[in-house]
């Protein structure tokens, strides 16, 4: 224990790979590599940096000195400067070209890009396994019929596989919001103070060589595009998309966690409870749905970081103000650690579901007779009598358990809504998934 706050987003509820994404150590090992790029950039140009600087740089990557790092911050009141100093103490043949015609943005703004693209390469990769585990559950469960609720009232009857799609669907859209994202997840690249180049411009004198070195730091990093047009920053636009699709999925999973909460209550579907497992310190016998709880939890402090990067995004001043800066510090970070929290617990909790068949079935035997009125209506119908009519007579008649329905019929076409939807469109998800052969994935 420490006697210092931690957020329990790293503490208790994030994956180690999300929590090492965002970690110091990571955020200014991205900065020492942007660096390097730049300087090999410039040295492809034909500016005179030496292959002894940049191996110096490299040499050192790894080798931060984080109470160098403190001095120097201290005393400068400047972050960037600060691990300027404490990289060229350590490498400081190559002192003199480290940053050349750069801007504090060119680290931290291009880092920052960085880390997020990795961020949510990570979650499309849990969405995806989450959306693969759900999937069997649907299917296993495609032809269960049991009560569809409505205001939490008896409606008509549906599937529990059914039911699952609706969730399964919402996380489906997630992934191809996700994926659109990742198709066009652009670079700030090298653009100077005020998003001009003009530094760039006066070292290389031709504006060839400038998008030469543009294009050789960000394919260094694996980007294929850089923003048209920037600031100082890249447009903080962006970060209201990223905060969109993350809600996203943390709207989908509060949806299914509050589901499971909701059928848990009538005994339908249980959380798991393992033996030594304690509900409550003073009711011995709860055995309360703690990891849905624990979803729609977290996910309604996800929801609340939407809002949160549209302001962020709406006041920013002309070409660049820094009251973005420690906003932005704590909010994107606990953003991608809170959905990867989301889909940690879902990815555990799904497979574990206990479907309690004989209390579905229970439930569903005593709603039939109510369940046959909607099809005596149609067919009543078809006879010719007024819809309306059908309606107030069956309405002021009652329930009638002498009435026998076809219960295939009551369930309309529930199953093979679930089975041609696994087919159509998760299917290719779920092969997606499996192309990416992600063997080390931590859930």
């Amino acid at each position: 224990m420490t006697d210092q706050y931690q957020t329990p987003l790293v503490s208790r509820y994030a994956s180690k790979s999300m929590s090492k994404l965002f970690s110091p150590q990571n955020k200014y090992e991205t900065w020492r590599e942007l660096w390097i790029a730049l300087a090999e950039g410039q040295k492809r140009a034909g500016l005179p940096v030496t292959d002894a600087q940049i191996k110096a740089l490299k040499t050192h990557v790894k080798n931060i000195d984080f109470k160098r790092v403190a001095f120097h911050e201290n005393r400068t009141k400047h972050e960037v400067m600060a691990h300027i100093h404490a990289y060229a103490e350590v490498a400081p043949e190559a002192e003199g070209i480290l940053h050349l015609g750069a801007t504090s943005s060119y680290v931290m703004d291009n880092g920052d890009l960085i880390v997020f693209r990795q961020a949510l390469e990570l979650i499309y990769q849990k969405l995806l396994l989450t959306i693969e585990i759900l999937s069997k559950f649907a299917n296993n469960y495609a032809e269960t019929a049991c009560v569809g609720f409505t205001h939490f009232q008896e409606a008509q009857p549906t599937t529990v596989g059914k039911r699952a799609c609706t969730w399964l669907q919402d996380l489906y859209f997630d992934a191809l919001e996700i994926k659109g994202v990742l198709q066009n997840f652009p670079f700030l690249g090298v653009r100077g103070a005020t998003g001009t180049q003009s530094s760039f411009l006066a070292l290389l004198e031709s504006e060839k060589k400038v998008r030469d070195l543009e294009s050789h730091v960000a394919q260094s990093f694996g980007f294929t595009s850089t923003y048209d047009i920037v600031t100082q920053t890249y447009p903080r636009k962006f970060d209201v998309k990223l905060s969109t699709v993350c809600s996203g999925i943390a709207v989908s999973l509060h949806k299914f966690a509050t589901d499971i909460r909701l059928l848990s209550h009538t005994g339908e579907i249980q959380e798991p409870f393992e033996e030594k497992q304690v509900g409550s310190s003073a009711m011995p016998y709860k055995k309360n749905p703690m990891r849905s709880e624990r979803i729609c939890s977290i996910a309604r402090f996800v929801l609340s970081l939407e809002q949160n990067a549209a302001y962020t995004a709406s006041l920013q001043w002309l070409e660049r103000s820094l009251d973005d800066s420690a906003n932005r510090r704590m909010s994107i970070p606990q953003m991608f650690l809170g959905v990867d929290s989301l889909l940690q617990i879902a990815i555990n909790l799904i497979p574990n579901l206990r479907v309690e068949l004989k209390e579905i079935e229970r439930r569903y035997q005593n709603a039939l007779p109510k369940f046959s009125q909607e099809l005596q209506i149609m067919e009543l119908s078809k006879q010719g009598v007024s819809r309306q009519k059908a309606h107030e007579e069956l309405r002021k008649k009652g329930v009638s358990k002498e009435h026998q329905s076809d219960e295939k019929a009551l369930l309309g076409t529930s199953i093979s809504q679930v089975k041609n939807f696994l087919k159509e469109k998760i299917s290719p998800l779920i092969k997606e998934r499996k192309q990416l052969d992600i063997t080390s994935l931590e859930v």
